[in-house]
């Protein structure tokens, strides 16, 4: 069974969210994209910041893990970008199936 991972990251650019959604699906890196508004707080370079965000979730498998985070950095505006790797340990057999059909 292939094992299937979610890849998240955020950006503060609706446009950069979704250049990064298309590429990942256009370049079969991954099954599926989905974008959400969210608002952050978070410290950075010692001060407490508030954003507005957009979260880009990648469907994906680990055989592609490393080639979605390489098109994250080459696509992301951030300077540090978050990239977070999360296990799928369950779900619908034939969801997952179709993942891992989606992706080279």
């Amino acid at each position: 069974m292939t094992e299937i991972v979610d890849i998240s990251t955020t950006t503060d650019d609706r446009a950069v969210a979704e250049r990064i959604a298309r590429a990942a699906i256009d370049r079969r890196v991954a099954a599926c994209a989905r974008i959400h508004a969210v608002d952050s707080i978070f410290r950075w370079n010692g001060a407490v910041e508030t954003a507005a965000e957009f979260v880009v979730e990648l469907k994906t498998t680990e055989t592609a893990r490393g080639a979605a985070e390489a098109l994250l950095r080459e696509l992301h505006n951030y300077e540090l970008p978050e990239i977070l790797v999360r296990p799928i340990i369950g779900g619908s057999q034939a969801y997952l199936d179709w993942v891992a059909s989606e992706v080279d």
